[in-house]
């Protein structure tokens, strides 16, 4: 049957139920958001009994980050209770509960539900300790056939994990629609589990946090130790170990751990879930993490503002942290890439090699003896942990690059096992778990003893595994062949800045699809999409006062994008994560973006002391010049994108870059799933071509106010001077800005080209650069990451 979800009923407005209806809300659906009740007291006469939901609802729209795309998607959520809305329900096509972790409860509501839900409406569970088959007992067929767990993760909005656990009696077509639903619409990595206790992400997950625990035991390690050991330099998140503990709430990975120790009799490692009695310790003292303001951190008041304080294991104090040195950790931080970085981790010789190499044959070990028990595929293994728990490789990819036999041999000589299919697979004269083939990713079953391609097919282009169709290369850039006519480039480089040689790949990429190609998709795959242009070496040109390079520098950037602009073909850009100053830039002269949701974009150059100099000012002043409308006040859109880049605004999505006016409605799009972004992006171009694409020409119409608008814009930030909001430093800025963003000191409305407009922001930019202040904000980021404020 075709399913289609106009309105979801959450049941529980918590934590994770505000913010389940918060995501639901993103995307268009409209949401009625139940709880309990509020009941009057003794001092209250009356209460509004929706006063848990709505204060829960507004408790998760103010937290930080916001679980909403924009404010205005909140006009999608209503609210009631239980009493008097659950009724409403008759009219909802899903019913997600996200009530209490106990059966007794959720059974009662589910019936409740059953007297008001519709034949055939979806109805799932979020929980995470509750087995799901126990849940539908006592249900009609047909909320059985139509019952299912859906387990978010938490912020729902931000980790990607969506855990599909149906039972024995849930429809086929019921699994199928979630899995694709909630990889299209929602923009999850759905992961099929099977019914086993903490599924598959936390049960891998938690068994990993008290792995490392038990190494760090073993070893003499410290928390600090052991966190500057687990954190990005093994691509796991800044939150490594400890933190990631506080954040989650130690009692809450304690109560999974004691659930798989008491559910999971025939786990091979389920000691390793022993509570130690150190963690038993902060537990009794209530020391929980954030939501205690204690647990392995703590946070106190100095005189110099605040500090974080680390446990000591040893004495139960909390003392001052202490930075780890680790001679091969200092040694991998100069490799980039994460996978060559591991393998030279994995090999130290000192204690934090024997720390990697005891923690991963640990995690390896497991993960191999947990294939068929919690799922038939080793890739739903690898997607919940990178999904679930933000690691930037699975267990399995990272046994694949460390190497299988071999890793295999050192577990046993560890005194560990591996999973009989493993041996198996060895024998049989394979080396690695996953291989490409064709431009495909193909991934091992253990079940049918055969490579598999992995779901997805066209909707999914991994750039990175279409190295055998490269057709040009340089040392930064590589563009691919990704079928159907249509040119992909990304480029790899130090937090993915755009230099001369990015600049190279985007010309010739684009010569390469004028000659043989219908268009061009630009997009990478690192964590961010680009954090601009190569600063250090704009500061290298400046402080040798190289100002002839620095001009061809910026002129190069500017012919590039303006290429982008005006090629024979279709370009179009999609960007995520960071998309910040000259990424911008890029996509501001696309023909249109295909952007991630969650792409965070801006023109930030005001933190570095510039104007941008890449056609972003250019790119403004133009777009609000042809936003002005006879007998209306001209000066509202130029003011408007002038305070934009003047406060260095960065969109929070993808959504509120429309607000911002850098994506414009009816030609920009967002993909709701990161990884389908770049095989959206190709069937634009494709349909961007179908439709006959014409060559556009460099613009000589575009209106500018000079004097009109050059006058109000000083003023205004002269204000801003006088109440101590900038500095004067900012001012000159500022006046650089407005005046390129007025077309200059003209003394009346006049139409200018492009050309001129990005002469005088070369100018303009190319004067701050030889700005001492200017300097000192350029070195302040390249040194600490933040801008000085002078």
């Amino acid at each position: 049957m075709n399913r289609s979800i106009k309105k979801v009923a959450v049941l529980g407005s918590g934590v994770m139920g505000s913010r389940i209806a918060c995501h639901f809300a993103g995307i268009g659906v409209k949401v009625l958001l139940l709880d309990i009740p509020a009941v009057a007291t003794a001092e209250q006469a009356k209460v509004d009994k929706n006063k848990i939901v709505n204060d829960a609802l507004t408790a998760a729209v103010k937290s930080n980050p916001s679980p909403v795309f924009t404010k205005d998607v909140l006009k999608h959520i209503t609210t009631g209770n239980f009493d008097d809305n659950l009724k409403d329900i008759a009219g909802c096509d899903w019913v997600i509960e996200v009530v209490i972790e106990r059966l007794d409860i959720k059974q009662s509501l589910y019936e409740r539900v059953e007297q008001f839900r519709k034949p055939g409406t979806l109805i799932t569970s979020n929980t995470s300790g509750i087995p799901i088959h126990l849940l539908s007992q006592g249900r009609s067929e047909d909320f059985k056939a139509n019952f299912c767990g859906t387990h978010f993760f938490n912020p729902p909005r931000y980790l990607r994990l969506l855990e599909i656990i149906p039972t024995p009696d849930t429809k086929q077509e019921i699994i199928d629609f979630l899995m694709h639903y909630g990889d299209l619409f929602l923009g999850k990595t759905t992961v099929l589990c099977k019914d086993t206790p903490a599924f598959i992400a936390n049960r891998i997950g938690v068994f990993s946090i008290m792995a490392i625990f038990n190494t760090m035991t073993k070893l003499g390690l410290s928390i600090d130790d052991v966190d500057s050991l687990t954190g990005p330099v093994i691509g796991r998140p800044k939150s490594a170990t400890f933190r990631t503990a506080d954040v989650v709430g130690i009692d809450t990975l304690v109560k999974v751990a004691e659930g798989v120790a008491a559910n999971c009799a025939d786990d091979e490692a389920k000691a390793i879930f022993n509570i130690p009695g150190w963690l038993q310790k902060i537990v009794a003292n209530k020391w929980l993490g954030d939501k205690t303001k204690q647990g392995f951190f703590k946070k106190i008041k100095t005189d110099a503002g605040s500090e974080i304080l680390t446990l000591d294991l040893n004495d139960f104090e909390y003392k001052p942290r202490v930075k780890p040195k680790f001679a091969s950790i200092d040694a991998a931080k100069q490799i980039d890439d994460l996978k060559t970085r591991l393998k030279t981790l994995v090999a130290g010789k000192d204690k934090a090699g024997e720390f990697y190499r005891d923690f991963h044959y640990q995690l390896l070990s497991y993960v191999s003896n947990r294939i068929p028990e919690i799922s038939d595929d080793i890739y739903q293994v690898d997607d919940a942990m990178k999904a679930g728990f933000g690691w930037e490789i699975g267990p399995f990819e990272t046994w694949d690059l460390l190497g299988v036999a071999k890793t295999a041999e050192a577990i046993k000589a560890a005194g560990l096992t591996v999973a009989a299919w493993v041996d198996e697979f060895v024998a049989a004269g394979n080396t690695h778990f996953y291989k490409i083939s064709n431009g495909k990713k193909l991934c091992y079953s253990p079940a049918t003893k055969n490579y598999e391609a992995l779901p997805g097919g066209e909707s999914f282009i991994i750039l990175s595994d279409l190295t055998e169709k490269t057709v040009w290369k340089n040392a930064a850039v590589k563009t691919y062949d990704i079928g159907d006519g249509v040119l992909g480039m990304q480029w790899q480089t130090k937090s993915n800045t755009i230099g001369g040689e990015v600049l190279e790949g985007i010309q010739k990429s684009i010569a390469l699809a004028e000659k043989d190609y219908k268009g061009l998709v630009i997009a990478n795959e690192g964590a961010n999409f680009s954090l601009g242009a190569n600063v250090g070496l704009i500061f290298m040109y400046a402080i040798e006062q190289d100002y002839d390079e620095l001009d061809m520098a910026v002129r190069m950037f500017q012919n590039t994008m303006m290429r982008v602009r005006y090629s024979s073909i279709p370009v179009v850009v999609a960007p995520h994560g960071m998309t910040l100053g000259g990424g911008c830039e890029l996509c501001l002269h696309a023909d249109k973006i295909q952007a991630a949701a969650e792409t965070y974009i801006g023109l930030v150059e005001m933190g570095v002391g510039l104007i941008p100099g890449g056609g972003g000012t250019k790119e403004f002043a133009l777009r609000a010049g042809f936003e002005y409308k006879e007998g209306e006040l001209e000066f509202e859109p130029l003011k408007d994108r002038f305070f934009t880049i003047g406060t260095a605004k960065v969109a929070t999505s993808a959504f509120e870059a429309f607000d911002l006016g850098i994506m414009r409605k009816g030609i920009d799009a967002v993909s709701m799933n990161l990884d389908r972004r770049v095989a959206d992006a190709k069937q634009s171009v494709i349909e961007i071509y179908d439709e006959g694409y014409t060559q556009p020409q460099p613009r000589n119409d575009i209106k500018v106010l000079g004097r009109g608008s050059l006058g109000a814009l000083y003023a205004g930030v002269n204000g801003m001077r006088t109440g101590n909001y900038i500095t004067d430093h900012d001012v000159k800025i500022a006046k650089k800005l407005a005046y390129v963003m007025s077309g200059g000191d003209l003394s009346e409305s006049t139409l200018v080209s492009e050309q001129y407009l990005l002469d005088i922001e070369r100018e303009a930019f190319l004067s701050l650069c030889g700005e001492r202040k200017t300097l000192e904000r350029i070195q302040s980021v390249l040194k600490g990451g933040k801008p000085v404020r002078n």
